[in-house]
C-alpha cells in the first residue's frame, strides 16, 4: 500500500485493491478502489473477487502464491510479487506462467526515515508470525529476557495455530502482542529499540523486508541465516542460528556494548538511505509495470 500502490496512484493509474481490509480493520487510501475480501476466504470467493477486481484491468500483480490457484480464467498478464518464504518448485513452477517480482527484479526497499539511536529496554520483531518464522523461539527469548529488564515487542499479524501461545504468553507478562499494525504505523513503533529481530527458518525464502525495516529506522539487526548476505555485508547487525540461546547472547551482547549497538543501527541506517529508500526505486517499479501491461503512462488499470 505505502509503496507499489502508492507509486502507481502518483504516476496517475487506477489501482484496484483487493484486501481484507474489515479484518484487518484498515480504512482504504483515498483515490482507491477497493475491495473487501475475508482473510481465510475459499478459492471461489477469493476468486470472485479478483474476477471483480480485475475486470478492465491492464495488470494483475497477486502478494500471496496460493491465489495463483484461484486467478480467474479470463484475466490480464499476472505478476507475482514474491514477498514470502517460497520453494524453489513453487518459483519455477509460477515462472513459466507468469510474471515473477523478485528483488533481482525490484529491490527490496522500505521508507527510511531519521530515527532515534536504538535504547535498551526493548526488541522487536516486525511482521506475520509463524511456527515457520520462529515463534516458539521468540516466546522462549521473551521469558529469557525478562530478568534482564528487556521486553519484546511482537508487531503483527500471526497464523492461527500459533495465536493461543501468543495470547498465553502476553497474558502472564512475558511480552507484548499488538497484532496487526499498518506498516507506516509498525515502523514508528519499532523506533528506539535495542534491536530487530529475524528469526525465520533456513528452508527457503527471498529475504525478510523486516530486515530493510529495521535498517531504516537505525536498528541493529539480528537475524538467521536466511538474512546473512545483507547484514554481514553491510556490517548492520549479528547473524545467529535460530536457537534462543544464540539470540539472547546477541541481545545482551548489544545491550552491555552501547559503542557497537549504535555504530551497526547507523550503519545500517546509513546503507538503507543510499540503496534502499523506496522513492529512489517508485520510478522504475511504474515503468516496469507499465511495460508488463503494455501500456503508457497514466493508462495503467491494476
Amino acid at each position: 500500500m505505502h509503496r507499489q500502490i502508492r507509486a502507481l496512484l502518483d504516476a496517475g493509474h487506477e489501482v484496484t485493491y483487493v484486501a481484507p481490509f474489515t479484518y484487518f480493520n484498515v480504512t482504504p487510501a483515498m483515490g482507491l478502489t477497493a475491495i473487501d475480501v475475508a482473510r481465510q476466504a475459499s478459492y471461489g470467493r477469493a476468486r470472485a473477487a479478483l474476477k471483480r477486481g480485475a475486470r478492465g484491468a491492464d495488470l494483475l500483480i497477486v502478494h500471496d502464491h496460493r491465489l495463483l490457484r484461484a486467478l480467474p480464467y479470463r484475466r490480464p498478464p499476472v505478476v507475482w510479487d514474491v514477498r514470502e518464504q517460497v520453494t524453489a518448485k513453487q518459483l519455477a513452477r509460477a515462472g513459466r506462467r507468469h510474471r515473477v517480482i523478485t528483488p533481482a527484479v525490484v529491490p527490496e526497499a522500505t521508507l527510511v526515515s531519521p530515527s532515534p539511536p536504538p535504547g535498551d529496554t526493548r526488541v522487536v520483531h516486525l511482521g506475520r508470525l509463524s511456527a515457520e518464522r520462529g515463534v516458539t523461539e521468540l516466546i522462549g527469548l521473551a521469558e529469557r529476557l525478562v530478568p534482564h529488564g528487556i521486553r519484546l515487542d511482537l508487531i503483527g499479524a500471526a497464523a492461527r495455530d500459533v495465536r493461543p501461545l501468543l495470547r498465553d504468553a502476553q497474558r502472564v507478562g512475558l511480552l507484548d502482542w499488538f497484532g496487526y499494525v499498518p506498516n507506516r504505523h509498525a515502523l514508528r513503533m519499532a523506533e528506539g529499540a535495542l534491536a530487530g529481530l529475524s528469526l525465520a527458518d533456513d528452508t527457503v525464502g527471498v529475504l525478510p523486508t523486516k530486515i530493510m525495516d529495521y535498517m531504516g529506522r537505525g536498528l541493529p539487526v539480528i537475524t538467521t541465516p536466511q538474512g546473512a548476505s545483507l547484514v554481514e555485508g553491510v556490517g548492520c547487525g549479528v547473524v545467529v542460528p535460530l536457537d534462543v540461546d544464540a539470540v539472547l547472547n546477541a541481545v545482551l551482547d548489544l545491550k552491555e556494548d552501547v559503542a557497537r549497538r549504535v555504530r551497526l543501527g547507523a550503519q545500517g541506517h546509513t546503507e538503507a538511505r543510499l540503496r534502499h529508500h523506496w522513492p529512489d526505486h517508485a520510478e522504475a517499479f511504474v515503468r516496469r509495470a507499465e511495460s508488463w501491461a503494455g501500456v503508457t503512462r497514466h493508462a495503467l488499470a491494476v
